[in-house]
């Protein structure tokens, strides 16, 4: 068995035995699986961490090595009781080289001296909106619209210089204090290197949160993209997937998560980590 593999079966362990635990309730950092609950009109969140990732693997430009993105940014701002705007994303990516394919559709377009390469990460900006709040009866639903921004440049390598469309569907349902939580929807993927070209992916996340005290709880996840065109996918929309185990803590009015982070294809990550913290509070009136 490869230590991928065997990393991959211990992660999956660590989860089921996560989810034997006392349960909780609401969930975002370390998780990316979106809650469809808003934060609430006129509240503020603002999270921001660190990420690494092992093994990074990057399709277009034929890069290889570690990645740290220091510091990962997202703020969420409630712009009525069932809407949210949300902007995501990082200052510095730093990639340690540790191999490159020189024939990768768009490796002759690097500017990298020595071995490592950094960059600014791409700007997420996406909007969500509940459409059926939670009863007893029945999940809360809501849709997510989202674009992402070609911030990070074809020639660091960290970047595709490409637009891209996201729609989703987010339920989730609180059973005797399990929060679970599903998202479903459409990835519009521009090809890289042929301007006329798309790929159209399926995203899907599915996460689990349950306490084991009040203030502290773990949480789970599976969230990723599959392609299902006929042939290869276009180089950089190929099907991804994360495996994610971590823990909250929340003392007060600031929440401190991590989360062990467990590539499920051949390019994610082998392993990585993440940290950070969250701050949400009440920081305007709507009229």
């Amino acid at each position: 068995m490869t230590r991928r593999w065997i990393t991959r079966v211990t992660a999956v362990l660590l989860l089921a035995e996560f989810l034997t635990a006392i349960p909780v309730a609401a969930q975002q950092r370390p998780l990316t699986t979106e809650d469809p609950e808003p934060i609430g009109a006129g509240r503020l969140l603002i999270e921001g961490g660190v990420d690494f990732a092992a093994d990074n693997h990057y399709t277009v430009s034929g890069l290889r090595g570690d990645l740290w993105r220091i510091p990962t940014l997202g703020l969420s701002i409630g712009i009525s009781q069932i809407a949210e705007l949300q902007i995501d994303g990082g200052l510095y990516n730093h990639l340690s080289i540790d191999s490159r394919n020189p024939n990768a559709p768009l490796a002759h377009m690097l500017q990298i001296v020595g071995d490592s390469t950094s960059d600014i990460q791409d700007l997420v900006i996406g909007t969500k909106i509940r459409l059926m709040s939670e009863r007893a009866n029945r999940p809360s639903f809501a849709i997510r619209f989202a674009t992402k921004l070609p911030n990070a440049s074809n020639e660091s390598g960290l970047g595709l210089d490409t637009t891209d469309f996201f729609a989703s569907l987010l339920g989730a349902k609180t059973v005797r204090s399990i929060r679970f939580v599903g998202n479903i929807g459409l990835g519009i993927l521009a090809d890289p290197t042929v301007g006329n070209r798309q790929n159209d992916l399926l995203t899907y996340g599915f996460s689990l949160a349950r306490a084991l005290t009040d203030r502290a709880e773990v949480v789970g996840e599976i969230n990723g993209r599959a392609s299902f065109r006929s042939g290869e996918p276009f180089p950089g929309t190929e099907s991804r997937s994360i495996l994610t185990v971590g823990a909250r803590y929340t003392p007060g009015s600031i929440r401190f998560d991590g989360g062990l982070l467990i590539g499920l294809t051949s390019i994610d990550p082998s392993i990585g980590f993440t940290g950070g913290i969250t701050y949400v509070f009440n920081a305007f009136s709507l009229p």
